[in-house]
């Protein structure tokens, strides 16, 4: 939607969609049923005091503000391309450990709080806004930015800037958001950095997740989108564009990919992608033309194109960046041979890939 993570809408991201279609249908009801609000308001006073710890899990899920709703809704939508990277596995594994760490982090903030400045903390903003807050340490540092223009000429704007934009809406909207943000995102560096072991210590167990896969994935999960998108089937001008735009990607790279292997020697691959597979179209290009007696200055030229292509110097600092997101080094060496060093469009093309 905001970042160049394709538009295949919430295609290999279930957990994505029924936290979406669930949690926003809950503040819906709430909002239509005004007298059950009291139920899910996240009272710290009450957890502490009168020992509610069921408040812990009602104020922290669902959203009271419809605000706070709809701008954490278009974050989670947008960090969907996690639990298509990593799976729905570990996507909610980060967020059951985020929400612990930020649960316990809210706490030891209201206190701080309270002894710098003796003011008392009651109530926080409900709903999952921490373990919302906690993933953009996973997107500062997994997704790499793209410019897209630049405003008076020194501010750059990337596929991340709206992101970004989204979460300062979302920080501005309540007075106390900030110490839910800083909460989140001291959680979500913890996690990421596997502090003290705790992604050993808190993730979804495994029957847990068998349950969630024969029982919940049926039910949100979605059909995989086609690559052709009817015009007045209520396809938007951005999806449209979107979509024209990942078509085009894809033709690039296809085309320096094909020229790569055209005049590079033939050599067995072995990888995460086994590319030549997947371009059978391609490799089979040509293979029934009878053959033709190449002119003497285009052999020429192809000899002097071939070392340049073959041996084209890839940065190490790109290949370390593409290998920390997951992919393999020969994956990796071979995106960015085939886009000339374009670590941009090199991601774009491993994570359709």
């Amino acid at each position: 939607m905001f970042t160049t993570t394709g538009s295949r809408g919430l295609y290999k991201a279930p957990l994505s969609k029924g936290l979406l279609l669930v949690l926003n249908g809950l503040t819906v009801m709430l909002t239509l049923l005004p007298q059950y609000q009291e139920l899910f308001v996240y009272n710290l006073q009450a957890v502490t005091l009168h020992h509610q710890l069921w408040r812990l899990l009602c104020g922290r899920l669902v959203c009271l503000d419809v605000k706070d709703s709809f701008c954490s809704s278009l974050l989670i939508y947008n960090f969907r391309i996690f639990e298509r990277r990593f799976g729905t596995r570990k996507f909610a594994s980060f967020l059951l450990g985020t929400w612990f760490l930020s649960a316990l982090m809210d706490f030891l903030l209201a206190q701080a709080f309270q002894y710098l400045l003796d003011y008392e903390v009651e109530e926080l903003p409900s709903g999952l806004l921490a373990p919302v807050f906690s993933l953009f340490v996973p997107f500062y540092l997994s997704i790499p930015r793209m410019p897209v223009t630049q405003v008076l000429g020194h501010i750059h704007i990337t596929n991340k800037s709206l992101v970004y934009v989204v979460g300062l809406q979302l920080l501005t909207s309540s007075p106390f958001m900030w110490l839910l943000a800083l909460s989140g995102l001291i959680s979500g560096v913890l996690y990421h950095s596997d502090f003290l072991r705790l992604q050993k210590m808190l993730f979804v167990p495994s029957w847990a997740s068998r349950i969630g896969r024969y029982i919940l994935e049926p039910i949100f999960s979605s059909s995989q989108p086609t690559n052709e998108t009817p015009l007045g089937m209520g396809a938007t001008l951005d999806i449209q564009r979107q979509q024209r735009m990942d078509m085009l990607d894809q033709q690039f790279l296809l085309a320096q990919y094909n020229e790569t292997r055209r005049t590079a020697r033939h050599q067995p691959q072995s990888g995460l992608l086994q590319w030549t597979r997947l371009f059978p179209s391609l490799r089979h290009r040509g293979q029934n033309r009878p053959p033709m007696q190449p002119h003497p200055q285009a052999q020429t030229q192809q000899s002097t194109q071939q070392p340049l292509l073959d041996n084209s110097p890839v940065a190490e600092e790109q290949v370390a960046r593409l290998v920390e997101m997951g992919f393999s080094r020969i994956d990796a060496l071979e995106a960015l041979r085939a886009s000339n060093n374009d670590i941009n469009m090199a991601t774009n093309f491993l994570l359709q890939h």
